[in-house]
């Protein structure tokens, strides 16, 4: 049967945490069968066991595949592909969750390399346990940037108010200053760029850059790598075409609401973007995978052990990441059409293109 939908994998995650609930919710309005295919990678078994958990989910109509060639568009397709023994102990970690977990992801990404599926949203993982259980990666991020053979992606969290990415994502916290160099810098801002445009249709985007030390070192007082790394790095995106504005302080950024002045923002380190990003956006929040040839998001929660089971898992970042996945998509296929279909002539050097003024620590 022809499917002219955009067909959405979605992995389960960890099976012990809130994975299976707030797909499940996310996808019990039958009305969103209108807008897409889901398909949903792992267990016929463990949807079972969840569906049965909630109180408020109406009749819902799934069909269970062991390949998305035999979907039905009109169905909740689970893609059988988890062990016929998978059981499910919610709330804790266990090797049987992780196991499902890497058998999930594998499977589904393996399905988007073969365009199976047009775009993927991961539940979430516990990346400790899948690193003891094999998994040598310390996220999705960086296990998609290997499988798809992309040097760097970069880690935009999205909502309707608010894009903010990170230069330096899962690592200890004492390797960050080693870690920030101009370059990396400079490499994030292109990605940046080019997903804003392309994926968020986003014409000439302004783009922040946040300081690393309190008060953007304060001329030096609490650290130099504002004066000898970031700033360099935001004048050679500024030469290179890029809009970029910094480095700012980020508790007067976000505390005053200047991030509403540009269309992203890019953070130094993990925290530094993820927890003014989730305080401001969270029940709505979306991870997005910018740089990659395919599309991926997540909702921006973790496995939440200590909701699983009792039916107290909010779905609103699951839904976001779904329907944020479905229209980054699109985005991306108009503005690829576009680019086919007229001839691109490339600026002479002698173009006068307006630029920003000099960057300024704030």
């Amino acid at each position: 049967m022809q499917n002219n939908k955009t067909v959405v994998g979605i992995t389960q995650g960890d099976g012990n945490g809130i994975g299976y609930e707030v797909i499940i919710k996310a996808l019990s309005d039958a009305r969103v069968l209108d807008s897409f295919t889901p398909v949903v990678y792992g267990s016929s078994k463990l949807w079972g066991y969840y569906r049965k958990l909630l109180h408020n989910v109406e009749q819902m109509d799934t069909y269970v595949i062991t390949s998305p060639k035999d979907l039905k568009p009109k169905k909740i397709n689970i893609l059988n592909c988890l062990p016929d023994n998978a059981y499910v102990e919610p709330g804790q970690s266990t090797p049987a969750s992780t196991k499902g977990a890497i058998i999930s992801l594998e499977r589904a990404v393996a399905d988007l390399k073969a365009g199976l599926i047009d775009v993927l949203v991961t539940a979430p993982i516990n990346k400790k346990a899948m690193n003891e259980g094999g998994f040598q990666f310390t996220g999705h991020t960086e296990y998609l940037e290997k499988e798809f053979g992309v040097e760097d992606a970069v880690m935009i969290m999205v909502s309707d108010a608010l894009k903010v990415a990170v230069v330096t994502g899962h690592i200890p916290l004492k390797d960050v200053p080693s870690s920030i160099t101009k370059e990396k810098i400079l490499g994030k801002l292109r990605i940046m760029k080019e997903s804003l445009v392309k994926d968020f249709g986003i014409v000439d985007p302004k783009i922040a850059v946040l300081g690393l030390n309190p008060h953007c070192g304060d001329g030096g007082l609490l650290g130099t790598e504002e004066k000898e790394i970031i700033l360099p790095a935001v004048e050679e995106a500024v030469k290179e075409g890029i809009t970029a504005f910094g480095p700012y302080s980020p508790d007067g950024f976000f505390s005053l609401g200047n991030y509403n002045r540009f269309d992203a923002t890019l953070a130094m380190y993990h925290d530094q973007g993820l927890a003014p990003f989730k305080a401001l956006a969270f029940e709505r929040g979306v991870n997005f995978t910018a740089g990659l040839p395919v599309v991926r998001t997540s909702p921006d929660h973790g496995t939440a052990y200590e909701l699983a089971g009792r039916d107290e898992a909010d779905p609103r970042s699951m839904m976001s990441a779904i329907y944020a996945a479905i229209d980054i998509f699109k985005s991306r296929s108009s503005y690829d059409a576009l680019m086919e279909g007229r001839m691109i002539v490339e600026p002479s050097s002698d173009d006068n293109h307006p630029r920003p003024g000099r960057p300024q620590i704030a």
